[in-house]
């Protein structure tokens, strides 16, 4: 694996610096934010640079941050922009009040800082967003798709003689996306995420939060991982914890900020409606579940609940990366009506929808297909396309606009 793999937010964020006054990069600890930065700002977008890891510079952010930013030469790079504190943020945004011009505040946090309703109110309009995740498999193999658009195109990824069978799959989804883990075998990887849970848990959850029973973080963490591509409902995680139910709510919340769990809502025709039904939850990495699981590579190859749970988090946690670079920017939901399910739904500013339901096994029956038909026929022209993800050999159409396609065309 190459040393600096290109990833596809870059052009994006160049965009944005191109004509907004602050951009903040986001994302998880380790995916890959200062190396993108840096990159950027050494080619691209010439900058002044600050590493609020370094104690000194945290340390005047937060004594007196109005005079910290009116002393930076701009434009400039803030690293881990979280770490200076809200009051940061505030100046920041009073001093692109007074300057209009656009690239001035190029940040970076491994924390959603616009979670906090202060900063987020007072930004909004003179910010852009862009999280970074951990590498997709398209980034890895450096195919030059995007999955997402070639959904609503109506047209997926025509695979010929991918390698049949869920073991082809076990290396991908037990190494994860993140460039460290990547770099080292099943035995040392679980190291590298026991120290990585522990770093964010400990560091970056105390710089976002005041919360008093942060202790409890790792045991949610890893009832979420239990529970990871089914219906969270904090009523009944409260029982297996010792937290109350608007605690629970609270801290998956927190876990989200850090990039460590993605919730999809439920998806119906309405939109007054979508949030009367409980979201489904997943570990934002593969790796990460299955460490948190205690799951290896040959349980995953042998246990059907664990891969079942995985190839279903590995595929929406891959959908949801390649559609924050997608030029249709859909949201995602899951998907239930009566007894149909479908685990991805897509839909972008016009109405329309695409729907992926994964499977484990490589055969295929006509049940397996039949809530996208129910989907398609209710939707009729804004249903752009439905897919049937498995370990199969080759992309196969099942009917008007439903596919059955390898694993592998996420990143053919």
């Amino acid at each position: 694996m190459p040393e600096l793999i290109p990833r596809a937010s870059k052009k994006l964020l160049i965009e944005a610096l191109g004509d907004t006054r602050v951009v903040l990069l986001q994302g998880a600890r380790q995916v890959g934010k200062s190396t993108l930065a840096d990159e950027i700002v050494d080619t691209d977008h010439p900058a002044a640079s600050v590493n609020l890891d370094r104690q000194a510079a945290r340390e005047a952010a937060r004594s007196d941050p109005e005079g910290f930013i009116a002393g930076l030469e701009r434009p400039v790079l803030i690293d881990e922009v979280q770490r200076g504190g809200p009051d940061l943020l505030l100046a920041v945004k009073s001093a692109v009040d007074k300057d209009h011009r656009p690239g001035q505040f190029f940040l970076t946090g491994s924390a959603n800082v616009l979670a906090n309703r202060k900063v987020l109110d007072a930004l909004t309009g003179r910010v852009e967003t862009v999280t970074l995740w951990p590498l997709t498999q398209s980034e890895i193999e450096g195919a030059g798709g995007n999955f997402v658009d070639s959904l609503f195109s109506g047209a997926p990824p025509q695979v010929e003689g991918a390698p049949m069978g869920r073991e082809a799959l076990v290396r991908r989804l037990a190494a994860g996306g993140y460039p460290e883990a990547l770099r080292r075998n099943e035995a040392r990887r679980i190291r590298w995420f026991d120290s990585y849970l522990e770093s964010t848990l400990e560091r970056d959850l105390a710089d976002i939060s005041d919360a008093h029973k942060l202790r409890e973080m790792p045991s949610l963490l890893r009832l979420l991982a239990s529970q990871a591509a089914n219906l969270v409902v904090p009523t009944n995680i409260s029982k297996g914890i010792a937290l109350d139910r608007g605690t629970v709510e609270a801290y998956i919340g927190l876990l989200e900020t850090v990039f460590l769990v993605r919730r999809l809502r439920a998806w119906t025709p309405g939109i007054g409606n979508r949030e009367l039904r409980h979201p489904k939850v997943y570990i934002v990495d593969t790796g990460v579940l299955l460490h948190l699981l205690g799951a290896d590579e040959q349980r995953l190859a042998d246990d059907d609940q664990i891969t079942g749970k995985a190839l279903e988090n590995f595929v929406a946690m891959e959908i949801l990366r390649h559609a924050e670079w997608s030029e249709k920017a859909p949201k995602l939901f899951h998907y239930r009506q009566g007894r149909d399910e479908i685990d991805i739904l897509l839909e972008d500013r016009a109405g329309r929808v695409a729907a992926v339901e994964v499977k484990a096994s490589a055969t295929i029956r006509a049940r397996d297909w039949r809530a996208l038909e129910r989907l398609r026929d209710a939707k009729g022209k804004s249903f752009r396309c439905g897919v049937l993800l498995h370990p199969g050999e080759g992309t196969v159409p099942l009917g008007d606009r439903i596919f059955a396609v390898p694993f592998s065309g996420l990143w053919a």
